[in-house]
């Protein structure tokens, strides 16, 4: 049996400094820390990683981010290479690993970063995380809010011995609230990183949890195309997997997100929510989620549906 290692990873980035002017749309964020601790099968810290990295594409630290992260500009100034130290890290991390982050952008932007500095990425499509707040929240809480690290620790009566927002600090605390929560909760509610989307039929993912599923696409030209495919608008139950009629087909608020109504009479009612993703290259794929709701649920997405209706009456009556 391979036994797999956990690395708790946390970034810190920079972003433009100056208000008004545009960012760089390739890297919106540069990575100016990484930091990390590995975890065995037990989770147990046996290593840690730590490195600044000099910036060079926002070489002037953001006022926000100086609110934030407690680095000054000489300490940016001493760091690494960025090509240096993810080369580093991806060493470090070894084989058979699985990461895990507070939230969901650390690995996004941490591919984003590889990518604008032509460092090959070694990551499998799908990418499977284990996002520590989200499962904090659906442990701890409603499995929907999202709080901030400290706030678990604080929850949690951790020990608060090093300052928050440096990288391997994060990952320090990051990896003590994981200590708190069983290994079956963890495994169960696993998550997927979108970077590295799927680029045709065989590479979509399908991917089924406790109280819904997810569908995530190829890629497609538009998004009409997208909404024209009938894997993407197919309706299962989330359960069971039974083909499911609708009773609200899809619809949407904005161009972006789409809904839908269906019932199954085994697992009641459920909502469809498609969600268009649009890919560097100008491309569009879709995350689809249908999940299981209550009365109330349901009178939401009716709701949504009639207040939809009526905007397009009040713009064909100005017209």
């Amino acid at each position: 049996m391979i036994k797999i290692h956990y690395i708790v990873l946390d970034l810190e980035w920079n972003q433009n400094p100056v208000k008004g002017e545009k960012e760089n749309k390739n890297l919106p964020f540069e990575i100016v820390e990484i930091g990390a601790h590995k975890l065995n099968e037990n989770w147990e810290v046996i290593d840690s990683f730590q490195c600044l990295i000099n910036p060079c594409v926002y070489t002037e630290l953001s006022p926000y981010i100086k609110k934030i992260v407690p680095v000054t500009q000489d300490e940016l100034t001493k760091g690494i290479d960025f090509v240096v130290a993810i080369k580093a890290f991806l060493k470090w991390c070894g084989k058979d690993y699985v990461f895990c982050t507070w939230g969901s952008m650390d690995l996004t932007e941490l591919q984003r970063n590889m990518h604008y500095f032509n460092v090959e990425n070694p990551f499998t499509c799908p990418l499977i995380f284990y996002d520590i707040q989200k499962i904090f929240s659906i442990r701890y809480g409603d499995g929907k809010s999202r709080l901030s690290l400290e706030h678990a620790v604080d929850f949690l009566q951790i020990e608060k011995d090093v300052p928050f927002h440096r990288a391997e600090a994060d990952t320090y605390y990051t990896a003590k609230v994981m200590k708190s929560i069983d290994m079956d909760v963890l495994e169960k509610n696993y998550s997927i990183d979108l970077y590295k989307n799927p680029k045709n039929r065989a590479e979509e993912v399908y991917a089924s949890f406790e109280k819904y599923s997810k569908f995530i696409s190829k890629e497609f030209d538009t998004k009409e195309d997208a909404m024209c495919d009938s894997e993407v608008i197919s309706t299962k139950c989330c359960k069971c997997s039974k083909s499911l009629r609708k009773k609200i087909r899809w619809f949407s608020t904005n161009g972006k997100i789409y809904y839908c109504l269906v019932n199954c009479e085994e697992h009641g009612w459920q909502f469809g929510k498609i969600r268009m993703k649009k890919t560097d290259e100008g491309k569009f794929f879709v995350v689809r989620t249908i999940k299981l709701t209550d009365e109330t649920g349901a009178a939401e997405i009716k709701s949504r549906k009639e207040e939809v209706q009526r905007k397009r009456r009040i713009r064909r009556q100005k017209k």
